[in-house]
């Protein structure tokens, strides 16, 4: 059977850890090629050694999302070692949490600028890519924080709903070139940084189980759940998917209440 990726050639951003580094590493088993970015030198570059001793084709990039240009180094970076780029997954992202008045100015700005400014940043950086070529396909990472409000969580949610709204605009912009954009919104993840979280409770056990609880699977996800659905986006079985969000959340932002 043929490799679902084959051809590909994926950067993969927030790519070191957690749902990144799922995404990257099951996209490398579908045999695409990836530029792994992040700003986490020694952790992406390990992954990226990993794959290559696995076969892979696989390089490094170091970058801050927020800042447009070492993204458009490293995406030159990329395309200079392998070629024009023909798929983005835009992962990385960061939690900023705060009462709304209390909030310091610079955590609204911190906020924005890598939750939603570097997602930009890196599409701006590889649509021209796609555009040559005529087809392409990106992959927004944003979270079901995009549609639902949970108190204390302010400006996070602002982000990852303005994140829905870059999807739909782009993709509808540049679907008659053949580019693609849609959106995966995860809910619970069991990531390091979720695990953490749990340490921030008295009781990390209770508090983790409380929340399984909520879950209608009665577990939380798994990053490679989320990388599977990066990989049929990424893939040429979706050609008519454009300008929408899957959820991956085990059915939890449908109930209605507990």
């Amino acid at each position: 059977m043929t490799a679902r990726l084959t051809d590909k050639h994926i950067l993969v951003t927030g790519a070191a850890t957690g749902i990144g580094r799922a995404i990257a590493e099951a996209c490398v088993r579908e045999g695409a090629t990836v530029a792994l970015l992040d700003r986490d030198g020694d952790n992406v570059e390990r992954l990226a050694a990993q794959l290559r001793s696995e076969g892979h084709n696989a390089q490094a990039l170091v970058a801050d999302i927020a800042d447009r240009a070492t993204v458009d180094a490293a995406v030159a970076k990329a395309r200079e070692i392998n070629g024009p780029l023909t798929t983005l997954v835009n992962n990385a992202g960061m939690n900023v949490f705060h009462d709304p008045l209390a909030m310091p100015d610079d955590a609204w700005q911190l906020c924005l600028a890598v939750d939603l400014e570097g997602a930009w940043f890196c599409s701006r950086a590889v649509l021209p890519d796609m555009l040559a070529q005529g087809d392409g396909a990106i992959i927004n990472i944003a979270s079901t924080h995009s549609f639902s409000i949970i108190p204390g969580c302010f400006p996070y949610s602002v982000a990852k709903h303005g994140l829905i709204g870059l999807t739909r605009s782009l993709g509808i912009e540049y679907a008659p070139r053949g580019v693609r954009v849609n959106a995966i919104a995860p809910g619970y993840i069991a990531t390091s940084a979720v695990e953490a979280h749990w340490q921030t409770f008295d009781d990390p056990v209770a508090a983790k189980a409380r929340i399984e609880a909520l879950l209608p699977p009665g577990r939380l996800g798994q990053p490679e759940e989320v990388a599977m659905t990066v990989v049929f986006l990424a893939s040429d079985e979706a050609p008519f998917i454009n300008a929408s969000c899957l959820t991956i959340d085990g059915g939890r932002s449908v109930v209605y209440h507990d």
